[in-house]
């Protein structure tokens, strides 16, 4: 399932499952991700999947590339992979308050405002990783017919709860931050609780994640609960 494995830097392992982008390789990377934490290995201190790549960090003192390598390749995905994937219903509000892109995307896409929505709630995404701010998670796969580029200006402020998508995939911006996303709407759902020291994320790799639209009123009544 792994293509290479090879050193990233002095302390870091770098596994490459291939080039393209899709449910089965990020799968992969997802069970090697997860049998490789319960295992524990002596001297890992990060993990750091992606689309199709897993970097391990490691402490030099108490290990090396050889090592860790040696552990991975001998070990059984099978008897080392426990996981339980979640289903997520996600509310999500398109007023014209938060819906910031959509008369954008109606020229990018050549589609009316509802056929958008359409295509966007009748659909279930696969959670591939979260990054690049805590909890965000990168949900594909999008239409074909919803394929879009980023904005060409990004935004120095995206709100927090802004549900956006670019390319293949879609997001939630789990806070208030720089941006070129084509926002479409916002959830009132914390989807990051910093608060929540084990598990801070809603969403995790391998999560499954429907959206459902609310009106402003519904989305009101959640911060009034």
């Amino acid at each position: 399932m792994i293509k290479n494995i090879s050193n990233l830097g002095d302390a870091a392992v770098y596994c490459d499952f291939g080039k393209e982008v899709n449910k089965e390789i990020n799968s992969n990377v997802i069970k090697y991700f997860y049998s490789i934490r319960n295992q524990k290995i002596k001297g890992i201190n990060n993990l750091t999947p992606s689309y199709n790549k897993l970097i391990i960090s490691f402490d030099l003192k108490l290990t090396n590339f050889k090592e860790i390598k040696k552990k991975i390749e001998n070990l059984n995905i099978n008897e080392a992979f426990v996981q339980n994937n979640k289903k997520i219903t996600i509310p999500v509000c398109c007023e014209a308050t938060f819906g910031l892109d959509i008369d954008i995307l109606e020229k990018k896409l050549s589609l009316k405002r509802e056929k958008i929505l359409e295509n966007f709630f009748n659909k279930e995404y696969f959670c591939y990783m979260t990054g690049f701010i805590a909890g965000m998670p990168f949900l594909g796969n999008l239409n074909k017919n919803m394929h879009t580029k980023r904005l060409e200006t990004p935004r120095v402020r995206v709100p927090k709860g802004s549900v956006g998508i670019t390319e293949q995939f879609a997001n939630i911006y789990t806070f208030e931050s720089p941006g070129g996303w084509n926002i479409i709407g916002n959830t009132p759902v914390e989807v990051f609780d910093s608060g929540n020291e084990k598990d801070p994320n809603m969403i995790s790799p391998g999560d499954e994640v429907t959206f459902n639209e609310i009106s402003l009123d519904e989305y009101k009544s959640y911060h009034e609960q």
